[in-house]
């Protein structure tokens, strides 16, 4: 059935509600977590800026005789308590806690994108305006958060010997590698289920290079005498598998998809980065040599899918019947 675009403006904006409030679920507990003040003093400084975000959403709400869903919001809160309660169970929970809000403010920044299109196909610039301005605010949160990658590092293994640095290069790259294998699920189901082009193209371009990367990490945790963990790798498969039901549970699959994925290449991205700090550290100049390499294709990878926000929203709205023209 043919949907109003106006109708599906608001179901955008209480979607980018109900992520405000897992986001400051994970924001009033995240300094605790952080292991450096400095990281601390980033997660709190950008809790005043969600709170004015949820504030911001509320209202534009407000303002179309529409209000947050209190389902949406339960759920998407729990899920955020739900992440922190698994980053103080892991042994490096900064560096965790560090991949995992890098890969959200993406989310973020990529939700806040798809808004600001739907607005300006809407006709709305109110809302276009301040989708654009609160997806700069989550962009620079995650360019901030990157630079934190070495002082997350360094809480995580602050507790170690230098002797167990190898170990945790190992642990790392095992990490790496279940990573990877959720990606190969996500990128080989993607082209399916997207009516797009361009955006299938985009997941399929990346899909080879990903299959690369799980090569390299093999090489990597051969030469080091480890082996990828076969419980992370299927527990992340599986992962690959539930995401692809829950994509083609929604009619508006090609958005959520992108948007997903951007973030997944920014967690990836994240942990990377950790990875050739630690690699750096143990004195593996081959396994950060590649960690490296493998950063930038990520970073190209999610530079292509941002390129591809206007044409990802414009398949949702088709998915829904909404035909308009791009501005």
């Amino acid at each position: 059935m043919a949907r109003d675009i106006d109708d599906q403006l608001v179901k955008y904006l209480t979607d980018a509600h109900s992520i405000e409030e897992q986001a400051l679920a994970q924001l009033r507990t995240a300094p605790d977590l952080a292991g450096d003040p400095e990281i601390a003093a980033a997660f709190r400084s950008h809790l005043a800026e969600t709170e004015g975000h949820e504030t911001a959403t509320r209202r534009m709400l407000e303002e179309r005789d529409a209000s947050p869903s209190k389902l949406k919001d339960v759920v998407m809160a729990a899920g955020g308590k739900g992440f922190l309660l698994f980053a103080r169970s892991q042994p490096d929970t900064p560096g965790k806690l560090l991949a995992h809000a890098v890969s959200y403010e993406a989310l973020e920044e990529a939700s806040y994108a798809l808004l600001g299109e739907v607005a300006m196909r809407a006709g709305d610039t109110a809302v276009g305006d301040e989708a654009n301005r609160i997806r700069a605010e989550e962009h620079a949160m995650l360019e901030r958060l990157l630079g934190y990658a070495d002082r997350s590092v360094e809480a995580s293994l602050r507790k170690l010997s230098p002797d167990d640095l190898r170990d945790q290069l190992r642990s790392y790259l095992a990490d790496a590698h279940a990573i990877e294998h959720q990606a190969v699920g996500l990128l080989e189901r993607a082209p399916k289920i997207v009516d797009s082009g361009p955006l299938a193209a985009a997941f399929e371009d990346h899909l080879v290079e990903t299959r690369e990367h799980l090569e390299l990490i093999d090489s990597r945790l051969e030469a080091l005498g480890g082996k990828a963990s076969m419980f992370k790798d299927a527990a992340m498969r599986l992962g690959a598998l539930n995401w692809g039901t829950f994509f083609r549970g929604h009619p508006d699959t090609p958005g959520k998809l992108v948007a997903f994925a951007y973030a997944f290449e920014h967690l990836e991205i994240g942990g990377y980065e950790q990875l050739r700090l630690v690699a750096e550290r143990a004195g593996d100049q081959e396994t950060a040599r590649m960690a490296g390499e493998i950063i930038a294709q990520e970073r190209g990878a999610a530079e292509r899918l941002a390129s591809l926000f206007a044409v990802a929203a414009d398949a949702s709205l088709r998915a829904v019947g909404v035909e308009t023209a791009t501005p």
